[in-house]
């Protein structure tokens, strides 16, 4: 069978729902990191950003892809699995790639003050998670949290355009972490 027809949720209801929950679950609990499953996209993706284009993206939802995940094989396995078109950045709801990749930031949807919905996310791949590194602070933490993240300024910057600005989810194998437009970074 084609590379192109398999990788998907084998029991898509239920699959869905449990990634569904992992996501809505990471963006409410900025920086906590939590395990997803059930696609096994092609190469360079992670499980878990497969997982979050099956459960977020469909032919409405506008895409970039980013660096080497803009490839055939993943540009078919989208087409296939989710319908979403492939735009360029100024246009992406959603874009996906290494943070090197996806830079600057700047370029991506950041809303208008009557819609601040009207934004990118971000889905961006990294080498290493882990509670670690930059403080995390604001709705959804306790007191704090540490993140490993791919640097801190776009971050802080992003949080200083609020309510308007991008949401990030950052994935690793089959983890991810969300990191709200609403949350605080800090250099530790």
């Amino acid at each position: 069978m084609s590379a192109l027809l398999t990788g998907g949720f084998a029991d898509p209801a239920v699959q869905s729902a449990h990634a569904f929950r992992a996501l809505l679950e990471a963006m409410a609990r900025p920086g906590r990191i939590f395990p997803v499953s059930g696609a096994t996209p092609p190469a360079p993706l992670s499980v878990a950003a497969g997982v979050a284009l099956l459960v977020l993206t469909d032919s409405t939802t506008p895409v970039h892809l980013a660096g080497a995940a803009d490839c055939a094989a993943v540009r078919g396995w989208i087409a296939f699995h989710t319908g979403a078109p492939l735009v360029a950045a100024e246009a992406a709801h959603f874009a996906l790639g290494t943070w090197a990749a996806l830079a600057p930031a700047a370029r991506f949807r950041r809303g208008e003050p009557a819609y601040p919905d009207r934004s990118a996310t971000l889905i961006v791949e990294v080498g290493h998670l882990a509670n670690a590194g930059a403080r995390l602070t604001g709705p959804g933490i306790a007191t704090d949290i540490r993140l490993s993240l791919p640097e801190t300024a776009a971050f802080q910057a992003n949080r200083g355009l609020y309510p308007l600005g991008f949401d990030t989810i950052l994935t690793c194998g089959d983890r991810l972490a969300a990191l709200p437009r609403s949350t605080r970074v800090e250099d530790i």
